[in-house]
């Protein structure tokens, strides 16, 4: 379906002393990664007329360095410069690196002379160096993290200044998922890392453009298949007996999950009920379809015509966190099904703010009185947990992450493969890890705690029959044998060499 496209394979970097610098690449096919300046040189304005960001967050560049205005009004402004996006310089423009021959004891000089009252902190620093003489790329994004949560700016700029000649899109899946969180780093430390989601936002690719990339992780890797297919089978056990179903999708947006419903329901040896779809949307959706919800609704009643099904279509074009009763198209005596794919996390809970949307909304589906409601979800504690363990957590669930995708699609410099975990990871890796409060968005729970909050609301957990964890080993046949499902109390998870994933689950009243 997707042309293979070959590029060049990534010049080796040169050395200079004990540093390593990355010389500009001539070559318009090679792919490196483009951080803003240290030291707060963000440029960050929202204002009326225009809005600009001096983070080039599109990731994927030609050796110079690109920054990308965007305004109101639509016009785009690009700016060039020809310096070398990896290297980090001093005032004396001579590269900064903590590894060049005396710089390391005249770093601890200087870092003892400032730190003489806190031995501690001397011994804090010692570990710095054994941390990056080993040269480990997940350890030093660890320790920068720490330092940074430590409010210890010199140790966290020294090492953000290394990780920079780490760290590339094109390398291998810790080395590119490293790239996308030493973005969201940095970004904390300025205090900009709204501002670059929102950039982010602003340089996501036309609809179709996303669509594709969306659809190519859609084909190279399980996970949008097995929240459907685990989903569809749990609630066509729910509702075989129904005369008048009514699924209300909280995130619908292509609407394909839906199509293999409307067949089975098809093949009714009773004759097919009569169907009611409810979705609801969100701007980002809409944006990816390239038009609003009746391009859904079309699509769908069109099958469902081809069936010869009863069918129809009700539009919701609201967040999750704008839904009331009186928008759902509800009638009397349905059999209401509710589905809630990998949305209920952008949901924000008490810890953000009195408004509690994310237990709103379970409570609000739950006065529905549902025959069945599916959850998919992130198996990630990334919600309410501090800064660096919610670092951790994203740094061990997004390297399995990355290394499935690769597994998929192998090619270091594959352009196909840097668009994909650019448009559709990065941006969530972004907003966990530079983002706080109301501006974070990504807010993962692990299914302990969705339990509670079912269960709180008045819900009762529904295990998934064997038939439906059937559905997905046979889907699992189709991709690497490293991925794997478990039932575990009546829930599935998806895991990549025995790190869960997705999880599923059925809740009833």
């Amino acid at each position: 379906m997707y042309q293979q496209m070959s590029y060049s394979s990534m010049q080796s970097p040169q050395k200079q002393g004990n540093s390593v610098l990355f010389q500009p690449i001539q070559d318009s096919n090679f792919y490196c990664y483009n951080f803003p300046s240290l030291n707060h040189h963000y440029m960050c304005t929202d204002q009326q007329n225009q809005q600009s960001y001096g983070l080039d967050s599109s990731s994927v560049y030609n050796s110079p360095s690109t920054t990308i205005s965007f305004s109101t009004n639509g016009s785009t402004t690009i700016q060039e410069s020809h310096s070398c996006p990896l290297s980090v310089t001093t005032p004396t423009d001579q590269p900064l690196s903590i590894t060049d021959n005396c710089d390391l004891l005249d770093n601890l000089d200087i870092f003892q002379g400032q730190n003489q009252e806190d031995p501690s902190e001397n011994e804090r620093w010692k570990h710095v160096l054994e941390v990056v003489s080993r040269r480990d790329l997940k350890e030093m994004m660890i320790t920068c993290a720490e330092s940074i949560a430590n409010n210890n700016l010199f140790v966290s700029d020294l090492l953000i200044a290394e990780l920079k000649t780490m760290v590339s899109v094109a390398g291998d899946p810790i080395q590119r998922l490293s790239a996308y969180l030493l973005e969201g780093l940095i970004a904390r430390l300025d205090l900009t890392g709204n501002c670059i989601y929102k950039s982010l936002k602003c340089n996501i690719p036309t609809g179709p453009k996303l669509l594709s990339y969306m659809q190519i992780l859609y084909e190279a890797c399980p996970y949008y298949k097995f929240a459907y297919i685990s989903a569809n089978s749990a609630i066509l056990e729910a509702i075989h007996q129904a005369h008048c179903i009514h699924i209300i999708d909280f995130q619908i947006a292509q609407g394909s999950q839906w199509i293999p419903i409307i067949q089975s329901l098809a093949n009714r040896a009773n004759g097919p009920p009569l169907l009611r779809i409810t979705g609801v949307d969100d701007a980002q959706s809409a944006y990816a379809r390239n038009g609003g919800l009746e391009i859904v609704g079309s699509r769908l009643a069109k099958l469902a015509k081809s069936c010869k099904i009863p069918f129809e279509f009700h539009s919701a074009a609201m967040s999750g966190c704008e839904v009331d009763l009186n928008k759902l198209g509800l009638r009397p005596r349905e059999a209401i099904a509710v589905n809630f794919p990998y949305i209920l996390h952008h949901m924000p809970d008490e810890s953000v703010g009195t408004a509690n949307h994310r237990d709103r909304l379970i409570r609000l589906v739950r006065g529905l009185n549902p025959k069945i409601v599916t959850l998919i979800e992130q198996e990630s504690n990334t919600n309410t947990s501090s800064f660096v363990p919610r670092f951790k957590e994203a740094l061990e669930f997004y390297t399995a992450m990355f290394e499935s995708v690769e597994a998929a699609m192998p090619g270091r410099e594959s352009r196909e493969r840097i668009n994909v975990e650019q448009n559709c990871l990065a941006r969530d890796v972004v907003s966990i890890v530079g983002c706080e409060g109301e501006e974070r968005v990504e807010r993962h729970e692990v299914l302990g705690k969705w339990r509670a909050r079912f269960g709180m609301a008045g819900f009762k957990g529904c295990p998934l029959s064997v038939g439906v964890k059937g559905c997905v080993e046979r889907l699992l046949e189709g991709y690497s044998k490293e991925y794997k499902v478990e039932e575990v109390d009546g829930a599935l998870f998806l895991g990549w060499k025995g790190r869960r994933l997705f999880t599923c689950s059925a809740w009833k009243c």
